[in-house]
C-alpha cells in the first residue's frame, strides 16, 4: 500500500519553473534516494511533501496515507536554546511523560478505590499502559542515549545548553530528535552533513532496519548504495525513477543518457535536413512545398523536440601533467600537537614519508585534529614538537572550506583562467564545463554563486592549476552527488600514473584527502592515516574497503583467539571439576574404610575389662613417649632404616591408641 503519491506536480517561483510534471510513488516501509544537481528541485519537492511553511503545488496532487505521520529534517532546526542537550532530546517523548504521570495518578487512585470504581480504574490503567508501550514504554532513556551516542554526541555534552552547542552539534541533535520521533515517513535532506564516519555508519545501520518509509537526499554515495532500493533523479523539473541502489542507478542512468542522446541527435539530423530543403527551395518553383515543410518543422520543434541531454558521463578531459616534484614530497618526523599543557593530544610522534604519486586519505572522528594535522604538515600551523618538511619543487594546492581569494565581480572563466597553466582560457572553459558550468553559466560572477557552486569553481582551479601536491579538506561537503562524481574523475586524472612527454604528459600528481566520504576515499586513496581522537595515528596501506576488510579480519582473529581461550579455560575448569569429583569420591571411600576399621576396632576394645583397657593405654603412651625421644635424637636420622622402623611403629601405636581412648571416654560418660 502506498504511503505517498505525487502526481503531475508543478511548482515555481514566479516565472522560474522548478518542478514541471513530477511524479513519484512510495510504498510503506520503502526506502528511496533522491539525487540531482543542486538547484534542480530536490529540496523543494521534499518541502512540498512535508507541507513546510504551508507550501502548496501550483498544479498536481500530493497524497499521504490517512493517519500517517511525516518527519522532516530542517536545515535550520528550531530548538529551545535554554534546554540542555539531553532535555531537548527528551522533549521528543513529552507525550510519553504525560502518560507516565497519568499512570501514576491512576495507581494512587486505585489504592483508595474498590468495587465498580476500581474496575473502571483498572481498565483505564490498561489502556494508558498500552498507549505508553506504543510510545516507547520504559526504555526511552536507552533510546535517547543510543541515538545521541551514535551521532557522536557524548555524555560530556548532555548537560550543555543548546545555545552553547556548535552548529554541527545542533544539527546532530536535530537529527537525533527526528529519528527518535519515528514518523511513518522520514524525509532526510543531507543528514550526513555534520557526521563523521562513525556517525555515518551508525545512521546507515539505523536506516537499514528502519520500519517506516524513507526519502533520502544525500551526497553520500556509500550511504545511498546501502540504504535505498530505488533512486529518483530530479532533472529539469521532472523526476526519473531507477530501481536498485546507487551503483545500479549509475549504470541505468548511463544507458538512459545514451538512448536520449541518440534520439536527440536523430532529431537534430532531421531538423538540419528540413532546414536545408527550406533554404534551398523557398524562393523557387517549390516555394509552396518549402513553406509547408517550414510550418511542419515549427510545429515539430514546438511539440516534439526533446531537450539536449545533460552531459553527465565520464569527463573527456585532457589535464596537463602537473610540474614534476622531487621523489620525496613531504617528510614528517616526530610530529605532535596538543593543547591544555599536553592534556588534549591530537597526534603524537607521527612519522611518515609521502612520495610522489602517493594518494593519502586522512580519517578520524570529528575534532580528532585532521585539519590541524595537515596544517602542521604544510607548515601553516606550529606543531608542539617534531617537524615536517616539503620536498624539492613541491607546489601545494590547499582546498579549504573558506575561499578568501574569490572576488565577487570576477566571472567563473576569469577566475579559472588566471589559475590555469599559462593562463590557458580554453582549458579554463573545459574545466568549468567538467564541473557542470556550461554555456552562459561560465560567465556568471562569483558573487552570484551558491556555496556549493563556489566549491566547484575552487576545485576546478585546484585540480587544473600549477600544483603537484593537492590537499583537499572535505571537498564534497557542499557538493551534490553528480558534482562529487566529477570531482572524483578529475582527481583520478590528476593522480593517474605518469604517461607521455612534453605537452602530452599526463598524471603524476600527489594527493592528500581529508574526508568522511567513504565512496571518494575508496575511489582515490591507496593509503590511510587514521586518527583515533586520543592522540594515536595509525598508518594503513590500502583504500577504505581494504581497511574495513583488515579490521574485519582482525576482529575475526580476536574472536577466534577469545573462543580458543574460552574453550581452553572451559576445558581446564571441566578437568578441575572432574579431579575434584574424583578426589571427593576417593575421600568418601577412605572415610568409609576408616569408619569400618573404627567400627571393627571399637568392637574388640569394647570387650576389654576396664583395668586391662587403662593398662594398655598407659603402656602405649609410654612406648610413644620413648619413640618420640628416639626420633628426636639426631643420630637416629643417620640410620635411615632405623628411622623408618621407629616411624612405622609410632604410627601403628598412635592408630591403636585412638579407639582405646574413645572407649575409655565412652565408659566415663
Amino acid at each position: 500500500m502506498a504511503i505517498l503519491s505525487v502526481a503531475n506536480l508543478r511548482f515555481g517561483y514566479g516565472d522560474h519553473i522548478v518542478l514541471d510534471g513530477a511524479n513519484m510513488t512510495l510504498e510503506q516501509g520503502e526506502h528511496v534516494g533522491m539525487v540531482g544537481r543542486n538547484g534542480q528541485g530536490k529540496s523543494t519537492l521534499m518541502k512540498l511533501i512535508a507541507g513546510l511553511n504551508n507550501m502548496k503545488p501550483d498544479e498536481g496532487q500530493i497524497q499521504l496515507a490517512r493517519g500517517s505521520t511525516v518527519g522532516y529534517l530542517h536545515q535550520d532546526p528550531k530548538l529551545n536554546l535554554e534546554h540542555t542537550l539531553r532535555e531537548e532530546a527528551q522533549g521528543v517523548f513529552a507525550e510519553l511523560e504525560k502518560l507516565h504521570a497519568e499512570l501514576d495518578e491512576i495507581s494512587h487512585a486505585m489504592a483508595e478505590s474498590e468495587g465498580e470504581e476500581l474496575e473502571k480504574l483498572l481498565k483505564r490503567y490498561e489502556h494508558v499502559e498500552h498507549q505508553m508501550q506504543a510510545a516507547g514504554g520504559y526504555a526511552v532513556d536507552h533510546q535517547i542515549e543510543q541515538a545521541l551516542h551514535g551521532l557522536g554526541l557524548g555524555d560530556e555534552t548532555f548537560n550543555v545548553k543548546v545555545k552553547d552547542l556548535s552548529g554541527g552539534q545542533r544539527g546532530r541533535l536535530a537529527l537525533a530528535k527526528l529519528l527518535l520521533s519515528k514518523p511513518d515517513l522520514l524525509l532526510l535532506d543531507e543528514p550526513t552533513n555534520h557526521l563523521d564516519i562513525a556517525g555515518r555508519i551508525w545512521l546507515e545501520e539505523y536506516l537499514s532496519s528502519y520500519p517506516g518509509a524513507v526519502v533520502l537526499i544525500s551526497h553520500d554515495r556509500w550511504l545511498l548504495d546501502r540504504v535505498v532500493s530505488k533512486i529518483y533523479e530530479v532533472e529539469i523539473g521532472r523526476v526519473f525513477e531507477y530501481p536498485g541502489n546507487y551503483q545500479k542507478f549509475t549504470e541505468l542512468r548511463a544507458e538512459r543518457r545514451m538512448v536520449a542522446q541518440r534520439a536527440y541527435e536523430k532529431q537534430q539530423d532531421k531538423i538540419r535536413q528540413e532546414k536545408n530543403f527550406i533554404d534551398r527551395y523557398k524562393a523557387g518553383q517549390r516555394a509552396k512545398q518549402a513553406r509547408g515543410r517550414e510550418n511542419r518543422l515549427q510545429r515539430f520543434i514546438s511539440n516534439e523536440l526533446t531537450e539536449r541531454p545533460i552531459e553527465l558521463d565520464v569527463m573527456n578531459l585532457q589535464l596537463p601533467a602537473p610540474p614534476r616534484s622531487g621523489d620525496q614530497v613531504l617528510s614528517v618526523e616526530g610530529l605532535s600537537k596538543s593543547y591544555d599543557d599536553g592534556k588534549k593530544k591530537l597526534f603524537d610522534h607521527l612519522n611518515v614519508i609521502i612520495r610522489r604519486g602517493d594518494r593519502i586519505g586522512i580519517i578520524g572522528p570529528n575534532g580528532a585534529g585532521k585539519s590541524t594535522l595537515v596544517r602542521c604538515m604544510l607548515g601553516e600551523q606550529e606543531a608542539s614538537s617534531g617537524h615536517a618538511k616539503l620536498g624539492s619543487q613541491v607546489l601545494v594546492g590547499h582546498f579549504k572550506q573558506v575561499h578568501d581569494d574569490m572576488r565577487a565581480d570576477q566571472t567563473i572563466v576569469e577566475y579559472l583562467t588566471r589559475r590555469m597553466p599559462n593562463e590557458n582560457g580554453q582549458l579554463a572553459r573545459e574545466m568549468a564545463g567538467a564541473f557542470m558550468f556550461s554555456g552562459d553559466d561560465q560567465d556568471k560572477t562569483l558573487g552570484s554563486l551558491s556555496g556549493g557552486e563556489r566549491s566547484r569553481v575552487a576545485l576546478a582551479a585546484m585540480i587544473a592549476g600549477t600544483h603537484n601536491l593537492l590537499v583537499l579538506d572535505e571537498p564534497t561537503n557542499h557538493l551534490d552527488v553528480l558534482s562529487a562524481e566529477r570531482l572524483e574523475e578529475a582527481a583520478r586524472l590528476f593522480t593517474a600514473e605518469p604517461s607521455g612527454w612534453g605537452d602530452q604528459a599526463r598524471g603524476g600528481g600527489t594527493l592528500i584527502l581529508i574526508s568522511h566520504d567513504r565512496w571518494l576515499l575508496d575511489a582515490l586513496v591507496n593509503q590511510l592515516l587514521i586518527l583515533d581522537g586520543k592522540g594515536g595515528v595509525k598508518h594503513f596501506w590500502g583504500n577504505y574497503t581494504e581497511y574495513l576488510e583488515a579490521q574485519s579480519e582482525k576482529a575475526k582473529q580476536q574472536a577466534a583467539r577469545k573462543a580458543e581461550e574460552d574453550a581452553r579455560q572451559a576445558a581446564a575448569q571441566a578437568k578441575a571439576k572432574e579431579a575434584a569429583k574424583a578426589q571427593e569420591k576417593k575421600q568418601a571411600q577412605k572415610s568409609k574404610g576408616k569408619d569400618k576399621n573404627k567400627s571393627t576396632n571399637r568392637g574388640a576394645v569394647s570387650k576389654m575389662s576396664q583395668e586391662k583397657l587403662e593398662n594398655r593405654i598407659m603402656q602405649i603412651e609410654e612406648e610413644i613417649a620413648d619413640l618420640d625421644a628416639k626420633l628426636a635424637d639426631p643420630d637416629t636420622y643417620k640410620d635411615h632404616k632405623l628411622f623408618s622402623e621407629l616411624q612405622d611403629k609410632h604410627e601403628a601405636l598412635t592408630k591403636e591408641l585412638g579407639p582405646l581412648e574413645e572407649e575409655w571416654a565412652e565408659r566415663g560418660a
